[in-house]
Formats: structure tokens, sequence, C-alpha cells
């Protein structure tokens, strides 16, 4: 079976696209999306190992989330959800 994967020759300047820079665009995103997949998993594992140990997974991401949020973006959010709560009648 043949191999489908371009070589170099196969890098043309077509309509002012350069084949070797794209081709080069195109390989650093594919390594990156490699890289994004490792540490997803390595992220999966830690909420896993917290999980193990009696923390629970979904409360863990809430929390992170409210880590990175701005104080006053965080606040405000707060002050909506108390709000929205209070308007449907949840203690």
């Amino acid at each position: 079976m043949a191999n489908d994967a371009p070589t170099s020759t196969d890098e043309k300047d077509i309509g002012g696209v350069s084949g070797k820079r794209l081709r080069g665009y195109l390989d650093r995103i594919e390594r990156l999306e490699e890289e994004k997949k490792g540490i997803a998993d390595d992220i999966k594992d830690i909420y896993a190992e917290a999980k193990g140990v009696g923390f629970d997974a979904k409360i863990l991401r809430k929390v992170y989330m409210l880590r990175k949020m701005n104080t006053d973006k965080r606040r405000e959010e707060e002050e909506l959800l108390e709000l929205y709560k209070a308007a449907v009648g949840i203690d």
C-alpha cells in the first residue's frame, strides 16, 4: 500500500500559497493538538485522583472556574444567581 503522506516534491506554490509554509503550519498544529490531548488526559487523571480520595469532581471543576474569574465578575455572577434563585423560589 502506498504512503498517502505528501513528500517534499508534492509541496508546490499554487495561487500564491506556499506549500512548504502551509505544511509547516499544519505540522505545528498537529503537534500541538497531540500535546493538548495529552494535557487533557492528564487533567482528567487529576480529577479522577481527587474523586478517588473523596472530592466531588464536578464541584472541583466549578471551584476551578471560579478561581479563574476576575473577583468583580465572580461577585456579579453570584449576585445574579442569587437573584434568579430567589425569583423562582429556590433556597
